[in-house]
């Protein structure tokens, strides 16, 4: 009878580590493959410096990239660091292998230093990409004496 009851309890036991042992095969998943924005477009540059620029003349970069996944890529949103700067985006799809890119324009209204970051969010990857644009912001009388020391005329 003692041995009848080990034996129950042992089969009992068996069940119980073989249904943990298949539940947890069941619910084990494989680390997730953490795809990162620059597997899928590839930019030429990431940080642009305009250098020295004229106080109220806005300037412009086109931040050129590649897609270089392996299917069409959607840019869902480019953010900026803030309001002096105006971020644009393709709004189609872009093909495997083809180019496009991204438009930087700054205000140019505050003097002095500036580091700015466009925050680029690629439809499908949760960790977005930044660029960055630079430069300083001078006065007119700086500006074109900036202009003169370089050898040029004022703009």
């Amino acid at each position: 009878m003692v041995t009848n009851q080990i034996q129950s309890s042992m089969k009992h036991l068996l069940l119980a580590l073989s249904v943990f042992f298949v539940s947890a095969t069941v619910f084990a998943q494989a680390p997730a493959t953490v795809q990162k924005a620059e597997n899928v477009v590839k930019f030429k540059e990431l940080v642009h410096d305009f250098g020295k620029i004229k106080q109220g003349v806005p300037v412009t970069y086109n931040f050129a990239f590649t897609n270089v996944g392996t299917k069409p890529v959607v840019i869902e949103a480019a953010t900026a660091s803030c309001g002096c700067t105006t971020p644009v985006k393709p709004e189609a799809p872009i093909a495997k292998g083809k180019a496009d890119k991204i438009t930087a324009g700054f205000n140019a209204s505050a003097l002095g230093p500036f580091n700015k970051t466009i925050t680029i969010k690629v439809a499908g990857i949760d960790a977005p990409l930044d660029l960055r644009i630079t430069g300083e912001v001078l006065n007119e009388v700086d500006y074109a004496k900036y202009q003169q020391s370089k050898g040029n005329k004022s703009k």
